[in-house]
């Protein structure tokens, strides 16, 4: 299943990114970024059927289809329908009615990330954001690419909620949403995937020679 381009989806990640910048104190993390579109061919993986507790990869690969090197390449994963108020490869739980406690965070996770992209260091070994999340909502960077080279995010999951979801991404080119990443035709690059998880965990039994083999 190949991801669907979403403008609405650009839209979320624009206002997600221009909000941190703002509080973030303008464009001091990324300086000199510049007002320009590169263009780039996006290719992105994620199974359409998963099951609880079966691991999973969301996979987005981008090259760079251009003649200057992009400054700083970059994914956000959103839910669609919460933006980046719900964690990626999240959503958010309803509101608490009158009298119940007051909630820190809606967001709860639907996926688990055990590996995100980046260096795996000591953020990725103990689960945390791993060594090319940003300091922007849901957002993880890999840095320069150069003409012609492509950058592979790869997010190693567990499906831990039952339900259809959609997971959607965006392609940006920097952080401040100046230098901004659009496939051939001038649209935004940026992708979706409806998932249904099934609520059996997928069926696993160990081979003669000690393998462990997960049945579908």
């Amino acid at each position: 299943m190949r991801g669907r381009r979403l403008t609405a989806v650009a839209a979320v990640a624009a206002v997600a990114v221009a909000a941190l910048v703002s509080a973030c104190g303008g464009t001091e993390q990324n300086a000199g970024e510049p007002h320009a579109n590169f263009p780039v061919s996006v290719a992105s993986s994620f199974p359409a059927k998963q099951r609880l507790a079966e691991h999973s990869d969301f996979t987005v690969t981008i090259r760079n289809a251009g003649h200057a090197a992009i400054p700083n390449i970059a994914v956000t994963v959103v839910n669609p329908r919460y933006g980046s108020a719900a964690q990626a490869f999240g959503t958010l739980i309803p509101r608490n009615g009158p009298g119940q406690p007051i909630l820190a965070s809606r967001s709860r996770p639907v996926w688990i990330i055990n590996q995100a992209p980046g260096p795996c260091g000591y953020s990725c070994r103990n689960r945390g954001p791993g060594g090319a999340a940003t300091a922007y909502a849901n957002t993880w960077a890999l840095g320069r690419l150069a003409p012609g080279r492509s950058a592979t995010f790869r997010w190693k999951l567990t499906a831990i909620k039952a339900g259809a979801y959609r997971v959607a991404y965006h392609v940006a080119a920097g952080l401040n949403g100046y230098a901004k990443a659009v496939l051939a035709d001038g649209e935004p690059a940026s992708g979706s995937y409806e998932v249904k998880i099934i609520a059996a965990p997928p069926q696993t039994f160990v081979k003669r020679n000690g393998q462990v083999v997960q049945s579908s």
